[in-house]
């Protein structure tokens, strides 16, 4: 019974973490470490060591069938005395292990990983790993005893109370320092979506003002973010804030406004444009297909009508590509449906 306990916690606690795979998608992959992490601190380069791992160390029954071909992932970082500094490589060191779930038990996952710490550190860095460890099991295990609020998922309330509630759990097994090691990079995106989501459910707000909103959020951003968010973040914000302005019959220069506000002068005008294109190959389009209407409808012969729509669209659309596009166009025209501008 409390194997088939012990399971169903692991699997609500996955649970919990797809609900919040909202925050993650957006979230900048880091370049693989290497064996020597660089600082801009030299007193930093002369205090902390990074930990590899020997390839002649892994041993294949440490890994599951399905990671055979792969290297394990832990890039551990040491100071110069040894001892463990606890950052994002840290706990994605553990989450390697722990995707074994599944072709592994969870007690073959905890013993793995306490033999690949005894192989590869030594005193004191083993015991602060191993205790990190043992602790980290027990919060991703009580994760999935975390009940999902009674609020619609579309309120961005949704997602902060569960964000709220993993961060208290987390105050129950780890200090401060280690809260940040582990889950400070995942928590400034996580503050940063749930910011997102607030200012684009905002009522009180037009879209001109939710622009300058997510302007100044995502400014407020460290540098690094901003290259990795920028264009992902900031074409979804457009989309959303595009479709409730013509949704509620804004104006053209709302539009520009809210344009300008988020993504500055220069992107607004290349989107401008790319709009004047679009209207104009949707006038084509239309005009094209009156016409081509009024052909089918006329008292011609059948090969006679095919003729003169061929001759017609050879006039208006001599681009091969133009005319590729055009037949999906035609074949939606004709069953009744919207055509896809």
């Amino acid at each position: 019974m409390h194997g088939l306990q012990q399971r169903h916690l692991w699997i609500m606690a996955g649970i919990i973490i797809l609900v919040l795979a909202i925050f993650f998608w957006l979230k900048p992959r880091q370049s693989p470490s290497v064996n020597v992490e660089k600082s801009n601190s030299s007193a930093e380069q002369n205090n902390i060591i990074s930990s590899s791992i020997p390839t002649n160390t892994q041993s294949s029954s440490l890994v599951s069938q399905s990671q055979q071909d792969t290297q394990i992932n832990c890039q551990i970082r040491l100071d110069n005395s040894n001892r463990l500094i606890v950052n994002e490589q840290t706990k994605n060191c553990f989450e390697y292990f722990i995707t074994q779930y599944g072709e592994k038990a969870i007690p073959q996952i905890k013993d793995d990983f306490n033999r690949f710490a005894l192989e590869n550190y030594k005193e004191p860095a083993l015991s602060q790993l191993t205790d990190l460890w043992s602790r980290y099991m027990q919060y991703r295990e009580k994760l999935g005893s975390l009940s999902a609020p009674n609020i619609d998922k579309n309120d961005p309330k949704y997602y902060r109370t569960i964000f709220a509630s993993m961060q208290n759990l987390r105050k129950q097994f780890f200090s401060d320092y280690e809260i940040q090691g582990l889950f400070g990079e995942e928590d400034t995106y996580n503050q940063y979506t749930l910011n997102r989501m607030d200012i684009l459910a905002n009522k009180n707000l037009d879209e001109i003002e939710k622009a300058q909103k997510l302007k100044e959020l995502f400014n407020s951003l460290p540098v690094d973010w901003k290259e990795n968010l920028t264009q992902l973040s900031q074409l979804d914000d457009l989309r959303k804030l595009t479709s409730d302005l013509k949704a509620r019959g804004g104006s053209a220069e709302e539009l520009h406004n809210m344009r300008l506000n988020l993504v500055g002068a220069e992107a607004t005008q290349r989107l401008e444009n790319l709009d004047t294109q679009r209207d104009q190959w949707k006038q084509r389009v239309n005009e094209y297909l009156s016409v081509r209407d009024s052909i089918q409808q006329s008292s011609m012969s059948d090969s006679a009508k095919q003729d003169a729509i061929n001759q017609l669209r050879t006039e208006k659309f001599n681009n091969p590509q133009e005319q590729a596009r055009l037949h999906t166009f035609e074949n939606v025209h004709d069953q009744g449906g919207k055509i896809p501008y």
